[in-house]
């Protein structure tokens, strides 16, 4: 009898190539490489589906989110992220109102809150940029990681 199943890994030896998947429950599997049918290597804490024979993991392999954020995120925090739209593209409203006020009222302040803002802005488009989409998603759609 087959179960597919919903987890996330809680832990991956590189050196072994072996990890353990915790499913919704609680319950505690172990996997292999060869198990794995995602592209690249399992990362701690990536949501997985995977698939139950006979009480072992037969198979496992991270969750996507349908189209990735990142072209959309990038693009706007190299043309306005001091503003923070790339913050509210990807659902973090806190952090891009802050942004956002920041910048704007910073030149009250002799500019300097603004020039600060307009770096973070910068340094996360650099971030951005230098992730590949499987990180990208985990990090900032999946594991909602509002800053850097």
């Amino acid at each position: 009898m087959e179960f597919v199943m919903k987890g996330s890994v809680l832990e991956f030896n590189i050196g072994s190539k072996e990890g353990i998947i915790s499913d919704e429950d609680g319950c505690h599997y172990t996997f292999n490489m060869n198990q794995w049918m995602h592209k690249g290597t399992p990362r701690v804490g990536s949501k997985v589906n995977f698939t139950i024979k006979s009480g072992i993991l037969a198979s496992a392999t991270m969750v996507t989110v349908g189209k990735s954020k990142k072209t959309g995120a990038v693009l706007l925090s190299f043309f306005f992220g001091a503003l923070g739209a790339h913050k509210f593209y990807l659902g973090y409203n806190k952090q891009g109102l802050c942004m956002l006020v920041l910048f704007v009222f910073g030149y009250f302040l002799l500019g300097l809150p603004s020039t600060v803002i307009a770096i973070i802005a910068l340094v996360e488009f650099v971030i951005y940029l230098c992730k590949s989409e499987v990180e990208f998603e985990q990090d900032y759609v999946l594991e909602n990681r509002p800053w850097f």
